[in-house]
């Protein structure tokens, strides 16, 4: 298997730290991202810098000189970079309507637009060398938009529609898009939940303010029976990553608690978007 050149994003925990520690273990050389490795991530940046194969840069996703300052040391090093993985992301739960148009603004901009900042900046050197993946991280939220998490299904969404026309768009390049849907698991992302700064609302959802107190019991309940483990995540990077080209799936769910009903409907979806990519002409792409 040849070696590849990895850039992970928010791999100063979670799914992150694991798929930089896995992937590395396989002899790639990673680039693992983080914010503020001189401050409060100083212990896992000196932690990860030690592991083999991986260099951690200190990168602010939502800032494209930070961003740029990454892809050219690295470009600079290797010349080139074969596999992104965008897995940094942020979360945020409660009603729709206290969300301010900040708080929306905040949560795209970790969640669409800094994966897209670095689709960006990777694809030029993919294509030129005809061989590359991009993996993104996106959620079963994704596929559903549930009640008290609309904010943040809406970013997965955004995510992965860019994902999904650039799989088809992309693949007769001979670069890879693929989408990683995970479910509930006990990472420190689940701790950073936002919640929308509007509370002027509150008073007026008092019918249903019980709701988003049983829809986290019923996760806790799932998560606590399941025990879903991350690393399988990481796995599933590490999976992605050793298939050849052109034989990558466009999702990957995983998720031992609602993952099969996730899948089933994006099965389901994807009898249908076959049919209106032959229908609108684009047939051939399927292939």
């Amino acid at each position: 298997m040849s070696k590849k050149v990895v850039l992970i994003t928010g791999t100063n925990s979670g799914f992150g730290w694991l798929t930089a520690h896995s992937v590395a273990a396989l002899g790639h050389k990673v680039y693992a991202t983080m914010r503020d490795t001189e401050g409060k991530n100083a212990d896992k940046a000196k932690a990860l810098a030690q592991v083999e194969n991986v260099t951690v840069l200190d990168v602010s996703l939502t800032d494209e000189a930070s961003v740029k300052n990454a892809f050219d040391t690295i470009i600079a090093a290797e010349g080139k970079i074969d596999v992104l993985v965008n897995n940094a992301g942020a979360a945020m739960f409660g009603v729709a309507e206290s969300a301010t148009v900040a708080d929306v603004q905040r949560i795209f901009d970790v969640n669409v637009f800094a994966p897209w900042r670095l689709m960006k900046l990777a694809l030029p050197s993919m294509r030129k060398q005809s061989d590359g993946l991009i993996i993104n991280i996106s959620s079963g939220f994704g596929t559903f938009s549930f009640p008290f998490s609309a904010v943040y299904g809406a970013s997965k969404f955004g995510l992965e529609g860019i994902s999904e026309g650039l799989h088809y768009e992309l693949r007769p390049l001979g670069v890879d898009v693929a989408i990683i849907q995970p479910g509930t698991f006990p990472t420190e992302m689940s701790q950073k939940v936002q919640f929308g700064a509007d509370a002027s609302v509150a008073d007026d959802y008092q019918a249903i303010a019980e709701y988003p107190n049983k829809m986290f019991a019923a996760i806790g309940q799932m998560v606590e029976a399941a025990k879903p483990d991350p690393q399988d995540v990481a796995d599933a990077v590490v999976k992605l990553i050793n298939l050849p080209n052109g034989q990558r799936p466009l999702r990957t769910t995983v998720d031992p608690t609602s993952g099969e009903i996730v899948k089933r409907a994006n099965d389901a979806v994807s009898v249908e978007y076959a049919k209106a990519l032959k229908l609108f002409g684009l047939g051939d792409l399927l292939k």
